[in-house]
Formats: C-alpha cells, structure tokens, sequence
C-alpha cells in the first residue's frame, strides 16, 4: 500500500499534491489526478480515498487530505498545525490500509517525515496482546529515501508513546508493580549507559517513605521502588533532569471506595510512571547527551484490614505528618515521599507527571495536560516542547491561597485534601506537592484528563493515549541542546 498527502486546493480546484504525489501520479501519466477531480469535492483534511490497480508496485493507493499548505503555528491552538495535520492524515490512510489487510504501507513523508512516522506508528498502534483474533500487522515505511533520519527519530518518539499506552492499556493483574519495573528493566538493558534499581519493601522502609508504604499496605501485592539512571552526558557529574512518575497499577479508592462504574479503567492509574519511563526509555534510544533519572513508587491501592483509614495520620520522608482525609486521594502521598527523595540528585529540574486529580480532567478535559510550576524557565521549555508534538500543556496555578486549605490541618501537618473539599481539587492536589519540594525548577503535570483517547485525538485510536510522552522527550531533548549551547 502507500499513502500519499493531498493540499486543500487553492482557488481553482485542482488537487494540490505533495512532491511525492506529483512524482507518483507522473508515474502513472496522471491517472491518479484525473480520478481524484472524477470523485466529486476536493478531499477535506484527515478525509481519505482509496484507488486500487494503479500501479503494480502499489495496488492500493490511500490519498488524505492534509488541510492547508503551510499552515504553520496556530496562536489560538497553541500547536503546529501542519505537523497536526500530517499526523492526522497519515493515521486515517495507514488504517485504511490496515482495513484491507495488506502488510506493509509506504509513507508520503508530506514535507515533515518525523510528523509523518508519528501518524503512522501511533495511528496502527492498538492492545489485542490478549485476544486470539488480532488485527493484521503493518509495518509503515518511508516512502522515498530523502528523509530517513527524521522518520527513524518519528518512529522512535512514537513507539515511546506506545510503550505507555501498552503499560497503561494491560489489565492491572498483568502489570503488577514488579511486572512494571521488570519490563521497563527489560526495555533499558541493551543500553550499556543505563542502570535500573528495583527496589524492594525493606528498602521503601529504611528510606522512612512512610507516606507511601501507607499506601501499599492495604494491598497483598508488594511496593516497588523503581530508580532508572540514564547517563547520556559526556560528563557523569552533569546536573541530572529527574523525573517521578505516579505508579498506581490498580487504584479502587482504598476504604474510600470509588464507584464500580468504570472502576476498571484504574489500571492506568500508574500512567505517570508509564509516562516518565517511556519518555527515559526513548531518550535513551534517542542518545540525548544529558542525564536523566527516572523514580517510580509502584504499588496498588486496596481496601483491606491494613489498609489506611480516613483520618489516618501518616509520616513523609521529610518528617512531615499527613492526615489521610480520603483515602483515594493517594497519588500524593506515594509522590510527597519520591519527591522529597528526588532532591538527593542535585537535579536542574524536578519533573513529576500523575493521573492526580478527576479536577484536572473537569479543568481541562483531554485538551491539555495541566502544569503546576514554581519555574517560569521550566514552564517555558515545557510549553515550546507541547507546540511541536501537539501534545499539549497549560499552566494551572500555585497560589498560597490553596496552600492554606492544604495546610489548615486539625490533626497533622497537611492534609491529603484541601479542606473545602471539591473547589480547586487539581490546585490544592499541587499545593500538597509543594509542600515535599525545595527545589528552584518542579513541575507537576497532572495527566488525569489525557488519560485515556475516545476519538478528540484522531491519530490515536480508543483507549488509554499514553500522553503526554512525546511532549516528555522532546522537552529533555531541548534542555539537551541547552546544556550543549
């Protein structure tokens, strides 16, 4: 199969095709123009065509439709319309050709190869590791030879966002704490400039990560404490980037029970994790030259006879006390405790990512992962990151007004929740953050809303989205570049 990229046509109506396009329908003496002016209207952006019988090398041709020509940034969207486009268009075309079932696709680069191999790896992208009947395989190939460098580096950052989605996609009795850091072992260990840590239970213990272990306790599965150090610097002393990620892989709500209703999507409650070690994984096959270290407390949150209670106080590693005011607010205790451990590394900055709050997805829905940040430089390199994978970012605030609902405990230090209970969850979530952080540069990213994918974004199909990696990667591999210039 190929897919090839079509413009919206300017004032007179004809096709307006990419360089491959023109190059392909001068192959086939302009067939392939003649039968797109016969199929009625120009073709509208992410909309596809299919020809059969063209050409032998090619019996089945996708043409998409890829909007305007050089759209470029749009203000409004805060994204690159014309890499957004070309990812949009390219997933439509590579599942048509999926649909009828030919192995292998050639790619229209459409002017952006990386954008391109984005569409194509993340569009194909779906969890059937269980089923007995799977969709055919098919394997997208650049079409032409031009710009192989930028697709491999597409498919690259692609893949690492499907790691995340396969670790948040697989059922919780699947990826169990120890199966998460095994895989992610198992992902890093041809690369001889990475070593992972699993830690166990009695070492969570002698770290005082009180906070978390609270957490784990309700559950039979044990806690694990996963340390990934990814040395890609030329100097081994360079201030790391460290990223924490939330590892719930299963969250009922504790004795703070949740609904049943779509309780099974907790699964993914571990997306941070999934996130930050995808995002190491990637930059590791990338080779960025700086360093990264990557922590995880992985464990699941159960009612049990050990379970934390409400009104359970609790102590973080930093000697802080916390009243456990709901126990389904437990994202924050694993990360106050990874968190005040992240400040051993002498880090440049501080990133943590956690599907934290049902506030955020309230806040923002799946348009944009929510920031929370005491670094206007660390939100600006985030921010720029989101225009160019489109996988966007938007500030939340940090006021002291949310500390003091956090703060204003009865029994302990703070407490798990801000003390008007449903105003400004998303915020008073961050404001307890805060409280476990001293560094100059944090961000916390609360990644709730973009959890999972219905159909807002196109090139990705149904499921958990595995975002916001690719934002993750292409931020480390900015910072990468400041560090050299």
């Amino acid at each position: 199969g190929l897919v090839l990229g079509v413009y919206s046509s300017e004032k007179d109506g004809a096709a307006q095709f990419t360089s491959a396009g023109d190059a392909f329908d001068r192959l086939v003496s302009g067939k392939l123009r003649a039968l797109l002016s016969l199929c009625g209207p120009p073709l509208k952006k992410g909309k596809t065509r299919i020809f059969h019988g063209l050409h032998q090398d090619f019996p089945s041709v996708a043409v998409v439709g890829l909007g305007k020509k050089n759209a470029g940034i749009n203000e409004q969207e805060n994204w690159n319309e014309d890499k957004e486009n070309i990812r949009t268009a390219v997933a439509v075309g590579c599942r048509q050709i999926q649909d009828l079932e030919i192995p292998c696709v050639e790619v229209d680069p459409c002017g952006d190869a990386q954008a391109a191999a984005e569409g194509a790896v993340l569009g194909l992208h779906e969890y059937n590791e269980l089923k007995q009947k799977k969709k055919p395989v098919v394997t997208p190939q650049l079409h032409g030879s031009a710009d192989s460098e930028a697709w491999q580096k597409g498919v690259i950052y692609a893949e690492g966002q499907n790691l995340a989605r396969y670790l948040m996609e697989a059922p919780a009795n699947y990826i169990t704490p120890i199966k998460f850091a095994e895989h992610i072992e198992q992902k890093l260990r041809s690369f001889s400039n990475v070593k992972v840590h699993i830690r166990q239970e009695s070492w969570i213990t002698t770290q005082e990560m009180g906070a978390f272990l609270s957490v784990a306790k309700g559950s039979a599965e044990p806690p694990i404490f996963l340390e990934i150090h990814y040395l890609g610097s030329t100097n081994a002393d360079d201030s790391p980037l460290v990223f924490v990620g939330k590892g719930v892989t299963f969250d009922s709500g504790g004795i703070s029970l949740k609904p049943s209703s779509g309780m099974d999507a907790m699964r993914a409650d571990m997306g941070g994790a999934a996130t930050v070690c995808s995002a190491i994984v990637t930059a590791a096959a990338l080779n960025l030259p700086l360093n990264i270290i990557g922590l995880a407390p992985l464990c699941e949150n159960m009612p049990s006879g050990k379970a934390n209670k409400p009104g359970d106080v609790v102590r973080a590693k930093n000697g802080k006390t916390i009243q456990v005011d709901n126990t389904d607010a437990e994202g924050r205790l694993l990360l106050a405790d990874a968190l005040c451990y992240a400040h051993n590394f002498n880090a440049r900055a501080i990133v943590n990512a956690a599907t934290l709050t049902g506030a955020m997805d309230v806040a923002l829905g799946s348009a944009a992962t929510g920031v929370f940040t005491n670094s206007s430089w660390l939100w600006t390199h985030l921010y720029e990151a989101s225009i160019l994978t489109g996988d966007r970012v938007w500030r939340m605030p940090l006021f002291e007004h949310y500390t003091k609902q956090v703060t204003d405990c009865p029994l302990a230090d703070v407490s798990n929740i801000g003390k008007y209970s449903r105003a400004g969850g998303a915020c008073t979530a961050a404001a307890f953050l805060k409280e476990f952080v001293t560094a100059s540069h944090w961000a916390h990213l609360d990644i709730a809303g973009v959890m999972s994918n219905k159909d807002e974004v196109p090139y990705l199909r149904k499921g958990m989205a595995g975002r916001p990696t690719r934002t993750l990667v292409e931020f480390a591999a900015r910072l990468s570049q400041d560090s050299h210039n």
